[in-house]
């Protein structure tokens, strides 16, 4: 049984409620966390160019990237909450070195 699921955001149309897009069901929370993760790292590695600084890429994330959240379902536990700002800029920092 899926007891999260996740929502995918705009950054650009923030608390655009319309501009959202509900994404698959998970039954872990785990998954849903891998999923999102993997969202931010396909957008990011979407818009990344040789050269750039981890701050000019996490600058575009914030403002244009896409921020997946994760919904629990009839009460599932949550565990550590899934930050995408946090991830990308974790990544952003790892992919532009």
């Amino acid at each position: 049984m899926d007891r999260y699921k996740i929502v995918v955001a705009d950054n650009f149309n923030y608390m655009d409620e319309e501009q959202q897009v509900e994404g698959r069901r998970y039954p872990t929370y785990e998954e849903a966390v891998a999923a999102c993760r993997r969202i931010v790292d396909s957008w990011l590695d979407w818009q990344h160019e040789p050269g750039m600084t981890a701050d000019a890429l996490y600058d575009t994330y914030t403002a244009f990237g896409d921020d997946p959240f994760i919904i629990a379902l009839d009460d599932a536990p949550v565990g550590e909450r899934f930050s995408a700002w946090d991830y990308a800029k974790e990544r952003c920092r790892a992919i532009c070195g």
